[in-house]
């Protein structure tokens, strides 16, 4: 049985992460101090040529940026530009509540849910993509299950060669979505997570911070 991420809390004396603001959600051009799919810090500068793109997603904020050209400072909620264009837009996600229960599942694993019918529950965060972008730091087994009505059910054995990044699997990239309104159990590395796929969700290469989910790393 799957670890439940709950209400365990974070254990006091915890060595404090770098605070992650943001995602790297496309890039070209050749930006010398990040790549797709970095996260990035408060404070953070991060230098474009004229030709250079970036597009930043904000983890708490919900923002999304699309930079080209000009100096960027990483901020909490949304960058300071200067001499470079902008696009700002505020996007669905619920990214402060999933990192919220990444952590709480990392701490978690190996808890039993014992004596609950899994149909009682509850999602603890909602994607806006129906094709989840996975953080799972490792190649391993991830079993995903409808938790609000029967019969779907996905297990996916992850190769390091699948992991984008060496961190990532996108469904986009094998064409797989779930279903819109679904409430979903996922489970990896003896972490369980609990989510809902909002019902106007779209499959395919949605914004990422609208379809992202993590697992916390091994190694915290």
């Amino acid at each position: 049985m799957f670890a439940i991420a709950g209400a365990a809390a974070i254990g006091a004396g915890a060595v404090s992460a770098p605070l992650q603001v943001a995602l790297v959600e496309d890039i070209s051009g050749h930006p010398a101090s990040v790549q797709l799919m970095d996260y990035v810090e408060p404070g953070q500068v991060i230098r474009l040529g004229p030709g250079d793109r970036i597009v930043l997603g904000y983890l708490r904020s919900c923002v999304r940026e699309t930079i080209i050209g000009g100096t960027v400072t990483v901020g909490t909620e949304r960058s300071e530009i200067e001499a470079g264009k902008l696009e700002r837009a505020k996007m669905r996600c619920d990214c402060a509540r999933m990192l919220r229960a990444a952590e709480e599942a990392g701490v978690a694993a190996g808890m039993a849910f014992r004596g609950v019918s899994p149909r009682v529950v509850k999602p603890q965060f909602t994607l806006f993509g129906s094709s989840p972008m996975m953080e799972l730091h490792s190649p391993g087994q991830v079993v995903i299950e409808r938790i609000d009505q029967l019969g779907e059910r996905h297990v996916i054995d992850i190769s390091k060669e699948e992991l984008a990044h060496a961190a990532f699997y996108d469904f986009a990239d094998t064409g797989r979505a779930l279903e819109p309104g679904g409430t979903y159990r996922a489970g990896f590395a003896r972490q369980e997570l609990a989510f809902k796929i909002d019902e106007d969700a779209k499959p395919g290469k949605t914004p990422i911070i609208g379809r992202l989910f993590r697992f916390a790393s091994p190694n915290q």
